[in-house]
């Protein structure tokens, strides 16, 4: 549900940020262009499918169950941090590196723990690839959004 609330406000704003073309410099670089904002959506979407699939994983084992939690604190941080992002972008501010880097963190803490797992569950297949589909599409956000 936080998830969809999150992607929701973050869609709705890059879509208000997408009409703001004539702002200064600095105010268009972090607005970004057409590539920039696809790829800021699809950070956030693959985030919050990600955070979906993680609630299908079957957590009957302990250490699956702590590995599940600790994949999705660093999602709920990663999102936080988005949160922030879209909050600066919204207001004209820079955007925090360190906001940046709680997402880089929070996603790189998800895959990590998801690792030790079994693979061949879809449960957790589905979820490692869509926590990877975040770190890609992070990864445009920082080549296109210059």
């Amino acid at each position: 549900m936080m998830a969809r609330f999150i992607f929701t406000f973050l869609s709705f704003a890059l879509a208000l940020l997408a009409f703001k073309a004539e702002a200064a410099p600095l105010q268009a670089r972090q607005i970004g262009d057409l590539q920039c904002n696809i790829a800021r959506l699809q950070t956030v979407s693959a985030l919050g499918q990600a955070q979906n699939l993680l609630g299908k994983i079957d957590t009957t084992d302990p250490n699956v169950a702590s590995a599940v939690s600790t994949a999705s604190d660093g999602l709920n941080s990663a999102q936080a941090g988005i949160k922030t992002i879209g909050g600066a972008i919204v207001s004209g501010q820079t955007a925090p590196a360190d906001a940046r880097d709680q997402v880089g963190t929070g996603l790189t803490d998800a895959l990590t723990a998801l690792d030790g797992l079994d693979s061949t569950d879809p449960a957790v297949s589905d979820t490692v690839s869509k926590v990877n589909d975040a770190i890609s599409a992070g990864q445009s956000v920082v080549a296109d959004c210059k």
